[in-house]
Parts: C-alpha cells; structure tokens; sequence
C-alpha cells in the first residue's frame, strides 16, 4: 500500500533526485576528460564515471521513490545525505574550498531535516504499520 507522501518527503525526494543527477553529470563530464585525453595515473576516468553513473541512478530512483510516496526511497536518501556530510567535510577543512564544501553541508544537512521532519517521521510510520508489510510474521490476511 502505498500511502501519499507529505510535502517534506516530496521536497526531499527533489533534492536527493537532483543529487543523483550531479553525479551523473560529473560521470558525463569524466567520460569527456578521459576521451578528450585527460589520463590520470591513480584513477581511470572511465571507471569512475561507471561508478558515478550507478550511484547518481540509484540516488536518482530514491528521489524518485520519495516523490512517488515509496518508502524504501527514505533509507537510500538518508544514506546518501550521511555519506556527503563526511565528503563535505573534506572539501571545506581537508582541501579548503569552503565554498563547495559549506553549500554541499547545507544541503544534506536540509535534505535530513526534511526526512526526520514530524510529518516525514509520521508517514513513514504509519506506512510501516501496514498488515500486509514484511514486518509482519504472521500469515497474509488480505
């Protein structure tokens, strides 16, 4: 059963979409480099730009699950906003360049608010209380 997402879920889901779609971006951009000759000793454009595009179409399928009221979309999302925070870090204080990493924080740190937010909160529990959900052991009543 699918229950209709609140606004917050919905807001959250545009935002880990557009995330998903920055790395899929940056595969594109990787894959221009690497034949425009731009070949680095440590990393192979080619494969980073796989790995990018896997995790930019899952990111992607999150937002998308957010939007369309689906709520395993929500572990991905938040997953996703826990492993920016440690990559904005090093982009702000590890390489200083406060102005990527800063905006990068502000956005995941907002993308969880709005994930952990009462009513996002409320519909993921009240999704989770559905009789015919794996949570339940017993027997198909349906």
């Amino acid at each position: 059963m699918i229950v209709p997402a609140p606004a917050t879920v919905r807001q959250a889901g545009v935002v880990v979409a557009l995330e998903g779609a920055a790395l899929v971006v940056v595969a594109v951009v990787l894959v221009v480099r690497a034949i425009g000759g731009a070949h680095e000793k440590a990393i192979s454009g080619y494969g980073t730009a796989a790995w990018y595009s896997v995790m930019g179409a899952g990111v992607i399928a999150a937002g998308w699950a957010l939007w369309t009221g689906r709520r395993w979309g929500r572990g991905v999302a938040v997953f996703a906003q826990l492993l920016l925070l440690p990559v904005a870090w090093y982009i702000a204080v590890g390489s200083q360049r406060w102005a990527y990493g800063v905006p990068l924080a502000l956005v995941a740190v907002g993308a969880l608010v709005l994930l952990f937010s009462p009513s996002a909160l409320q519909w993921a529990s009240a999704t989770a209380q559905d009789p015919a959900s794996a949570d339940n052991s017993g027997p198909d009543t349906r």
